[in-house]
């Protein structure tokens, strides 16, 4: 059901994502190409929609002026009116779509919206009404491959020589020891995708972590974006194959020019040979030929991605929360453990410590 409000100066209506007009999911792509911000498939209106069709808490507010959009801003709520970003946990750029110049106070927007607070963990750079309430900022390291895989791999081996020739010779000790090596950049192979989850999965509970495949939404997401076929928000699964079987796999969505490195997985008893850093350089091989000129590896350390990036973006974690009971209980409920993962976080022995026991822990229930 559509509801309408009203901020200083803008009419606001929030909608279903299913009830965006033709016309504005062209305006809000026309916002977002205007705003110059990264084409960045997270805050595609596609995206929204196939998150609205998985999670019914999912709505987007459309801000007017004089009866015109300049602005969206996708959320979902849950219940006490808290919300969080579309997609929390699997989106990697979050924030509103607005027109240059249009400026918002965050609490006001999450009032006429209904929410007590709202909850973010990538939001991106530029956000000025919500970057006021970060609670910290985050590098998320990108490759920028726009001017051809031939002039990165230059770079690559001026920073990381070693890297780059240690990997190539690993490609070919694995086609020798396992077969020939075959790689698909936009594989429409089921049992691939199904092996990458099932990868994906094991290695979410050896290392302690929440398995990600285990909540039915983001399955079922992975499968909408997999069938989608718009050109600014679907999925792409890309597989590394020896001797004719999958040994790596990687599923992300993508632009016409950025591609979000999402989920990467491989075959442990290939593991000597690398073939997810196989995997990785061939994927920005064929990116780089066909269009992509930023591959987004996502905010969290990994020391792949400091081999491999070009650079970093910026983006920022936090909540904006309302002086309502609903806020006060989103607070009490998440904010402790969140300052408890930056305390983590900024110290490297604490954090080491950390992850060799969430570890641990994996192995003792794989037993």
């Amino acid at each position: 059901m559509t509801q309408e409000a009203e901020v200083p100066g803008k009419r606001v209506l929030v909608l279903r994502p299913d009830e965006l007009s033709p016309d504005d999911r062209k305006m809000w792509r026309e916002i977002r190409t205007e705003s110059g911000a990264p084409a960045n498939p997270f805050l595609d209106p596609e995206f929204t929609a196939a998150v609205g069709r998985v999670r019914p808490g999912t709505r987007v507010a459309v801000l007017q002026e004089d009866g015109s959009p300049v602005g969206y801003f996708p959320f979902e709520r849950g219940r006490l009116g808290q919300g969080r970003a579309v997609g929390l946990g699997v989106s990697d750029s979050q924030g509103a779509v607005l027109r240059p110049g249009i400026r918002l106070d965050a609490r006001r927007l999450l009032r006429v919206c209904g929410l007590s607070s709202w909850e973010f963990d990538n939001l991106e750079a530029g956000q000025e009404a919500f970057a006021a309430h970060a609670a910290e900022e985050l590098a998320s390291p990108v490759v920028d491959i726009g001017e051809g895989f031939a002039r990165y791999t230059e770079r690559l081996r001026a920073k990381s020589a070693g890297f780059l020739r240690q990997t190539l010779a690993k490609e070919r000790r694995l086609a020798r020891q396992v077969g020939e090596v075959r790689f698909v950049y936009d594989a429409r192979d089921p049992a691939a995708l199904r092996a990458l989850m099932e990868w994906k999965s094991a290695q979410y509970r050896r290392t302690g972590r929440r398995d990600r495949f285990a909540q039915e939404w983001i399955t079922r997401l992975v499968g909408l974006l997999g069938e989608s076929e718009d050109p600014e928000c679907r999925g792409v699964l890309s597989v590394l194959y020896a001797g004719g079987r999958p040994v790596a796999a990687h599923f992300g969505p993508r632009s016409r020019t950025v591609l979000s490195w999402w989920f990467p997985a491989y075959d442990r008893a290939c593991a000597k040979y690398s073939p997810g850093l196989v995997l990785q350089l061939r994927m920005l091989q064929a990116a780089a030929a066909d269009g992509i000129e930023t591959v987004d590896l996502g905010s969290g350390p990994a020391r792949y991605k400091e081999s491999l990036k070009t650079r970093d973006l910026r983006v920022y974690e936090g909540v904006v929360v309302r002086a309502v009971p609903g806020g006060a209980a989103h607070w009490l409920a998440r904010e402790p453990a969140r300052a408890a993962r930056r305390f983590v976080r900024h110290r490297p022995r604490l954090a080491g410590a950390a992850s060799r026991t969430l570890e641990e822990l994996g192995r003792l229930r794989e037993r």
